[in-house]
């Protein structure tokens, strides 16, 4: 980045930030509704078009019935170099089946015809968007109600333009920090950012190393410095123990390698079921934190 863009940067997330001060997103609102309930935040992943295209709005539907706050809906694309093999394969599967950016729209426009309430997220790369193009994306993710996007290698420093144009159609620009972010960096990246912070808990791919619950631990009050939006931590849970010991030093966490290989494993016609059940355990046991005698696992 050359010092001339910095200002550039800068003066779209005032803007942005302007925009975003009349606006109430249903991020927001959910947010608010969990705090205001001393509730921990449940974000599942998964892949649009994965185990099918005729699948993914009822399984939308069977994990916000199981418990899920947010749905991360991601849209498939042939480099994704922020996902392990996992989920390189089955967005690689809805690839071969025709899904693209324009089939997610349309998967959240027909979430949308029954459910108006819980926020869904369209987790990404740029590539598809550019092809698309910015602001005809921005308009039609907002026509399709969509509520927040991530684009993974949309650097904040250039995507300050991108942002504002999200907020103006009413959708939340959502941002990573890695453990590797300087607390500089943090807090540009927090001003830009809407919604909720997503902090990658590893360094690598989905799904990859192990977690290390010390150090998001560390990392969180460095964060919260430079923002008071929500947290979400993802990379590396895997179950109601790990998302337990995570939601004790974040607002939320996300959870998509292991759904995505429940999906991946479950028999034919059990793939609603198996996501669902993964879920519903895992909010049970972030339901049971600040219990007495409660033993979440």
């Amino acid at each position: 980045m050359t010092a001339c863009e910095v200002p550039t940067a800068v003066a779209f997330a005032a803007a942005a930030a302007k925009s975003h001060a009349a606006h109430t997103s249903r991020i927001d609102a959910c947010f608010a509704s969990l705090k205001a309930r001393s509730r921990k935040g449940l974000i599942p992943y998964i892949a649009a078009g994965d185990p099918s295209a005729a699948l993914s709005v009822p399984l939308m539907h069977a994990l916000v019935a199981a418990g899920a706050d947010v749905i991360e809906l991601g849209v498939p694309f042939s480099d994704p170099m922020a996902d392990g093999p996992a989920i390189q394969r089955a967005t690689g599967r809805a690839i071969l089946r025709g899904v693209g950016l324009a089939e997610c729209l349309g998967m959240v426009a027909g979430f949308r015809r029954n459910d108006a309430r819980t926020p869904v997220v369209l987790m990404g790369y740029a590539n598809p968007i550019e092809r698309f193009g910015r602001s005809a994306f921005a308009q039609a993710a907002g026509q399709a109600g969509v509520d927040g996007v991530l684009v993974v290698d949309y650097p904040p420093e250039e995507a300050g333009e991108f942002a504002s144009e999200l907020i103006a159609q009413g959708l939340d620009p959502i941002f990573l920090l890695a453990p590797t972010t300087t607390e500089a960096r943090i807090g540009a990246i927090c001003a830009q950012a809407r919604g909720y912070v997503y902090y990658v808990s590893l360094r690598g791919t989905t799904g990859a190393g192990h977690l290390d619950i010390e150090q998001v631990a560390q990392r969180m009050p460095i964060i919260r410095r430079h923002t008071e939006l929500p947290i979400g931590v993802g990379f590396g849970i895997r179950d109601a123990q790990s998302a337990c010991a995570v939601a004790r030093v974040a607002d939320a966490v996300v959870i998509g390698t292991r759904l995505v290989e429940e999906l991946e494993h479950a028999n034919e016609g059990q793939e609603l079921h198996a996501a669902a059940g993964l879920i519903a355990s895992i909010r049970a046991g972030l339901d049971a934190l600040g219990k007495p005698g409660a033993s979440p696992a």
